[in-house]
């Protein structure tokens, strides 16, 4: 499946416009492809202004952010591929969306090319392997339905109810 990272991030960036509020991106400055004033980057990101009245030519693609702006009166293409985006948020409150991490799913090519061992590590997980040093959520279902009590605490599991 394709990331859902540069569709959740345009409807936000709307929502924000729409409720007159000033969306600002948190951006990952040391991924690959990324183009931004480094004089500006501090702790390995950077914070950018990507109101209309702030960028020109504001382009939010499945693969990359990019808009011109100015920096210290000089002019600049910014690039932001869309695994670089960290959060995106509004100036005047804070309210908006951290986005984590998104494994690569089997049968996809990794969006960045840069990150071909752990796009090939991410590939081969999948839902079942996350609980193979555990108990199966169906042993689980199984012991809480025989001895009457509530499933254990402890991690989630999804139950399949026919």
């Amino acid at each position: 499946m394709l990331s859902s990272r540069p569709y959740l991030a345009r409807a936000l960036y709307q929502w924000l416009l729409d409720n007159d509020q000033t969306p600002y991106i948190v951006v990952d400055a040391e991924h690959a492809g990324v183009a931004v004033p480094s004089q500006f980057v501090q702790n390995g990101q950077i914070v950018l202004n990507v109101a209309p009245t702030a960028v020109r030519d504001l382009m939010m693609e499945n693969d990359a952010i990019t808009f011109s702006a100015r920096f210290g009166g000089q002019p600049m293409q910014v690039v932001v591929p869309s695994q670089a985006l960290i959060a995106l948020y509004a100036r005047e409150n804070g309210v908006g969306m951290v986005f984590g991490h998104e494994p690569v799913m089997p049968g996809f090519e990794a969006e960045v090319a840069g990150d071909d061992a752990a796009a090939s590590e991410d590939a081969g997980r999948s839902l079942s392997s996350v609980d193979s040093d555990t108990e199966s959520s169906a042993d689980v279902q199984a012991e809480a339905s025989q001895e009457g009590d509530a499933p254990p605490k402890g991690r989630p599991s999804l139950r399949v109810i026919k």
